[in-house]
């Protein structure tokens, strides 16, 4: 949700490309999913049909989870998709977000952006 700046943008993207990063067997909803206090970056559904709202940041500090707690609230509510589970994606989370969000269920998801930018050009690196 709110601006992106070029790296969000792309782990947003590339993440919903690469859903399998997120749950085994995980499929896209759709990006930007709305909802009463803006989009929530990814929605996606595990394999056994759950709802996952994922979040996504360069940085994953705690206004991060709070927005993302804030979204859950609210789509937790919608028949059709409670309960939702959340997904906090950064590149780097930092210490005091990765314990709010374990403390209010949140899972966190340290996302490698050189590695999904390799495996979306299909280019073999060598390391």
């Amino acid at each position: 949700g709110l601006q992106k700046d070029g790296v969000e943008a792309d782990l947003q993207r590339l993440l919903a490309e690469q859903v399998e990063r997120i749950a085994e067997g995980a499929t896209l909803v759709r990006r930007e999913y709305p909802t009463a206090i803006g989009p929530v970056d990814l929605m996606v559904r595990d394999a056994d049909g759950a709802a996952i709202a994922v979040e996504i940041k360069r940085r994953g500090d705690i206004d991060g989870v709070e927005q993302l707690t804030r979204y859950l609230e609210l789509l937790g509510r919608d028949p059709h998709l409670a309960p939702v589970q959340g997904v906090f994606a950064a590149q780097e989370i930092k210490p005091q977000a990765r314990v709010l969000a374990e403390d209010r269920g949140i899972r966190c998801l340290v996302l490698d952006y050189e590695d999904m930018k390799g495996i979306e050009s299909g280019i073999p690196r060598l390391f």
